[in-house]
C-alpha cells in the first residue's frame, strides 16, 4: 500500500496536481464485479474502475489553482475514486510476467487519466492520446524522462491485456484494443 500511495503522490505532482485529492481503494474481484455491474452494466470483474468527481469538461478549475490547491476558501479539488481489483491485477501480473507493484502502478495511471477526462473508447485519436500519456507517466514513475516524440506514435495501452489465445489457434496480438474497458 505504501508503494501505491507513493506512486499516486508522484503522479499527482507529475500532472501538476499536488494538492488535489484522490481516493484509492483496493478490493476483491467480487467487490469490483458488483461495482462494474451496478455502474457500468457489465456483470464481470475488471481490473480498474474510475469514478470521477466531476463530468469531463465540468471540472471546477475555478475553485482551485493550476496545482489543485485550494483558493478563495475552497477545499483541495477532489478528483474522484479509483478502485483496483488486487485479485485481477495479481492474475494479470502473472500472465504478463511482471511484478504486482508494476501492474498496479499501470492500472493506477490508467484510472487516474480516466478521472482527468481521457477516454480511449471515445475515438482512435483519443485512445492514442491517452496511451501516449500513460507511457509518459510510466516513464516518469520509473525515474526516466518522458519522450513525447516517441510516445506520439503509441497505439496500445500499457493497461491493456493481450487477447487470450484459444487452444489450437494462435490469435494475433492486438494491443490497441483494451478489452478491460474502464
Amino acid at each position: 500500500m505504501r508503494a501505491l500511495k507513493a506512486d499516486a503522490v508522484a503522479l499527482m505532482r507529475a500532472l501538476d496536481l499536488p494538492r488535489a485529492e484522490l481516493s484509492l481503494t483496493v478490493v476483491t474481484d467480487r467487490a469490483i464485479r458488483r461495482l462494474n455491474r451496478d455502474f457500468r452494466g457489465k456483470d464481470r470483474a475488471t481490473d480498474v474502475l474510475s469514478f470521477p468527481q466531476f463530468d469531463h469538461g465540468a471540472l471546477p478549475w475555478g475553485a482551485a489553482n493550476s496545482t489543485g490547491e485550494a483558493i478563495a476558501g475552497h477545499a483541495p479539488l477532489p478528483l474522484g475514486d479509483i478502485v483496483i481489483s488486487c485479485e485481477t491485477a495479481t492474475r494479470q501480473a502473472r500472465e504478463l510476467g511482471i511484478g504486482l507493484d508494476a501492474r498496479i502502478r499501470t492500472l493506477l495511471i490508467h484510472g487516474l487519466l480516466h478521472l482527468l477526462g481521457y477516454d480511449h473508447e471515445r475515438s482512435e485519436a483519443e485512445a492514442r492520446r491517452m496511451f501516449a500519456r500513460e507511457h509518459e507517466l510510466a516513464a516518469i514513475l520509473a525515474g526516466g524522462a518522458p519522450t513525447k516524440s516517441a510516445s506520439a506514435a503509441v497505439r496500445w495501452s500499457p493497461a491493456a491485456m493481450p487477447p487470450r489465445r484459444r487452444a489450437g489457434r494462435s490469435a494475433p496480438r492486438d494491443r490497441a484494443a483494451n478489452p478491460a474497458a474502464r
